[in-house]
């Protein structure tokens, strides 16, 4: 009988809606092979998967071939853990329930799972990141949305459906003026605190003051969150104004998140976590403020440990260890 080989690795998929990027990831969470592949170049999800094992195949047989490799992890929009399929994705081609972990596992002889990006996130800061150690963080990531994956003693809450853990919808201004969000409700979390939602409250506060700002160099459709840092390391109060405003509602909400379940820390991850202590103190300043008394002083405020580029894939691959 021949002796089964070590699984030294595992493959990480990070999907878009524009790009999929794969990478091979081995046990001290070191991406060793990474590619991409068009998501929108294939209509016919079976023809996308035969891409995707056709462009990982140089790096498997490299490695020592399939035999080597534990398993698959996927991380893609609307991913649910639990059945394996990709359901109901808004930015997708492929429509409905897709099986998207069984496509992949029948293709590649491997166990496949599929979760959201935020799981995956949530997953790979706790398998090679900052949250190393803890068994209760939240993880919110700061992107085009608000995303945030959940861990409570060791393991991601999934809930009943596999869709638990959507903060960024949860509703943080009921006004006649709540912004409105994509997902047909008013004034979610993430109209305010995304890179998106930070552009907004730029373009409203430059047109409620007069004060001088570079920002309004900018054609007002396409100023960026890192435009706004750029401002605040310039000096400019508007900028500042603008990431106090962000900051303080996220500290709040996240004051409110910890009720749920009393976290070690939470860790920000996306690209509005580059503006540093800009976005992070007001976000310290309004969860102290807006704690509970059992609660203050306990949870820890963290940006991500792990390397942007490679965060998603790294997320993903820690599922194909489980």
């Amino acid at each position: 009988m021949a002796e089964e080989k070590e699984k030294k690795y595992a493959i990480g998929l990070d999907m878009g809606g524009t790009n999929s990027v794969f990478g091979l990831v081995n046990q001290r969470g070191i991406v060793e092979y990474k590619t991409a592949i068009s998501t929108r170049a294939y209509p016919d999800v079976n023809d996308y998967v035969k891409a995707g094992v056709e462009a990982l195949r140089p790096a498997i047989e490299e490695v020592g071939g399939i035999e080597v490799i534990k398993g698959m992890g996927i991380g893609a929009p609307n991913g649910n853990f639990y059945s394996g399929n990709i359901e109901y994705a808004p930015n997708l081609l492929w429509k409905g329930n897709v099986p998207i972990a069984k496509l992949f596992s029948d293709e590649l002889g491997i166990p496949a799972r599929v979760t959201n990006d935020a799981n995956a996130a949530a997953l790979g800061e706790m398998t090679y990141g900052a949250a190393r150690g803890m068994r209760n963080f939240v993880m919110i990531t700061l992107g085009t949305g608000v995303g945030s994956g959940i861990v409570v003693d060791g393991n991601v809450v999934y809930g009943s459906d596999g869709f638990a853990g959507e903060l960024g919808h949860a509703i943080v201004d009921r006004s006649a003026e709540a912004r409105d969000c994509g997902c047909g409700r008013k004034g979610c979390l993430e109209t305010y605190c995304s890179a998106t939602g930070v552009a907004r409250t730029a373009r409203l506060m430059l047109e409620k003051t007069n004060a001088p700002s570079q920002l309004r160099e900018l054609n007002p459709e396409e100023i960026t969150s890192f435009d706004v840092y750029k401002a605040a390391e310039a000096g400019e109060q508007v900028a500042k104004d603008i990431f106090d405003y962000t900051g303080r509602i996220l500290g709040a909400a996240c004051a409110n998140f910890a009720l749920f379940s009393a976290p070690e820390a939470f860790i920000f991850f996306g690209g509005l976590t580059k503006a540093g202590h800009w976005i992070m103190d007001p976000i310290q300043e309004a969860f102290d403020e807006n704690s509970l008394f059992t609660f203050k002083g306990k949870a820890k405020l963290l940006v991500s440990a792990l390397d942007g580029s490679e965060a998603a894939v790294l997320g993903a691959s820690a599922l194909g260890w489980e």
